[in-house]
C-alpha cells in the first residue's frame, strides 16, 4: 500500500503544536552548540577550514537525523557525530601521502605566541584518542562520563587516556620525550 506524499507546507500543517515545539527546541539546542562545536573541531583538526567543514557536516547530519534523535543530551550527540566524522576524515587521510609542514621559526614571536605554538606542537604529537579526550575534558569541560559516552569507551579508558595525554603534554613542554603506548 502506497502512502500519499505531502508537500512540505501540508506536512507542517499536519504536525501537532507539540511536534513543532519539539522541533524548534531541538534546532535551538543545536544552534546554541555551534560555537562549542567550532572550538572543539578547530582544536581537534588543527586547521580552521577543515574544522568548519567538520562542523558543517555535523550540523547537516544532525538536522537530517533530527527525527532519529531519541532524546537525551543534544550536546553529547553532536560531539559524537563530530568525533566520528573526524575519525572518518583521519582514516581517509591515512590512505593519502602526507607532507610535513615547515615549522615557523620566527625569532620575533612573543613569549605567549611561542608558548601557544609549543602547546600546539605538544598536542599535535598526541595520538588521536588522547588528544580528543584531552580537548573534550579540558577545552569543552565535559565530564568523564560524557566523554566516555561520546567516545564509546569505558570511563576508565577515558581516565587513562587523559592521564597519559596530560603526562605527555607536560613532558613535551618540559623538553622531555616520553614513549606513549597506543591504548584501545
Amino acid at each position: 500500500m502506497l502512502s500519499k506524499a505531502f508537500a512540505p507546507d501540508q506536512a507542517i500543517d499536519m504536525m501537532t503544536s507539540n511536534d513543532l515545539e519539539a522541533m524548534t527546541a531541538f534546532r535551538q539546542s543545536v544552534e546554541a552548540m555551534i560555537p562549542a562545536l567550532r572550538r572543539y573541531a578547530r582544536a581537534l583538526a588543527r586547521d580552521a577550514d577543515i574544522a568548519d567543514d567538520l562542523v558543517q557536516d555535523t550540523l547537516v547530519r544532525a538536522l537530517r537525523s533530527e527525527r532519529l534523535f531519541l532524546g537525551g543530551d543534544v550536546r553529547s550527540w553532536l560531539y559524537t557525530i563530530l568525533t566520528n566524522l573526524n575519525k572518518n576524515r583521519r582514516r581517509s587521510l591515512a590512505r593519502r601521502p602526507q607532507f610535513m609542514p615547515l615549522l615557523d621559526n620566527n625569532p620575533d614571536a612573543s613569549g605567549t605566541e611561542a608558548e601557544g605554538r609549543d602547546i600546539a606542537r605538544a598536542l599535535a604529537t598526541l595520538v588521536e584518542e588522547q588528544r580528543s579526550v584531552l580537548l573534550l575534558v579540558m577545552l569543552e569541560g565535559l565530564s568523564y562520563r560524557e566523554v566516555a559516552d561520546i567516545q564509546g569507551v569505558p570511563i576508565g579508558t577515558v581516565m587513562s587516556r587523559l592521564a597519559r595525554a596530560r603526562a605527555h603534554v607536560k613532558a613535551s613542554l618540559e623538553g622531555e620525550r616520553t614513549a606513549l603506548r597506543r591504548v584501545k
